[in-house]
C-alpha cells in the first residue's frame, strides 16, 4: 500500500542510488552554499537590483567590484549570554552570504546603493552602446 502513495520516493531506483552516492562522496553542495534572493528590474536606462538581507546591519554588507563583476557579501555574528543564578545560557549565530553579478554593460562608477528594512537596492545605470549587428553564419 505504501508504494501507491503519491510523491513517495522509492529508494530502490537506480537513479536514486547514483544520486545518493554522489551526495555522499561530494557532500550536498546546494546546502553548503548560502545565497540570498534578488530581483533585477529593467527600468529602461538602468537596472535596479534588490537583494533580501534581513537581520543584517548596514555595516555587515560589503559591495565590491573586481573587473566586470560586482560581488555583494554579508556576514554577521551574534553572541548572547544570559546568567541567572547557576544557570548559564549562551547562544551564537553566525552567517555569511555572497553573490556575484556580471556588470559588463553597466557604468560601474555610477552605481549607487541604499539599504532599508532588510532590502539592499542597487541602481545600475546602463552603458549606452550600439546594438550588436545581427547576421547569419553559413554552415559549410
Amino acid at each position: 500500500m505504501f508504494d501507491l502513495m503519491p510523491f513517495g520516493r522509492r529508494e530502490n531506483n537506480l537513479f536514486n542510488y547514483f544520486d545518493n552516492m554522489e551526495k555522499n562522496f561530494f557532500g550536498d553542495m546546494a546546502q553548503s552554499f548560502s545565497t540570498f534572493r534578488t530581483d533585477v528590474i529593467d527600468e529602461g536606462d538602468k537596472y535596479v537590483l534588490k537583494a533580501e538581507l534581513p537581520g543584517f546591519q548596514k555595516e555587515d554588507i560589503k559591495i565590491d567590484i573586481e573587473g566586470s563583476y560586482l560581488t555583494i557579501s554579508a556576514q554577521h555574528s551574534d553572541d548572547t549570554e544570559e546568567k541567572k543564578d547557576n544557570f548559564v545560557r549562551r547562544e551564537r549565530r553566525y552567517g555569511s552570504f555572497a553573490r556575484s553579478f556580471d556588470i559588463s554593460d553597466i557604468k560601474s562608477n555610477e552605481i549607487t546603493a541604499d539599504y532599508t528594512s532588510g532590502i539592499l537596492s542597487l541602481n545600475l545605470p546602463k552603458v549606452e552602446g550600439t546594438v550588436p549587428e545581427s547576421r547569419r553564419i553559413e554552415i559549410r
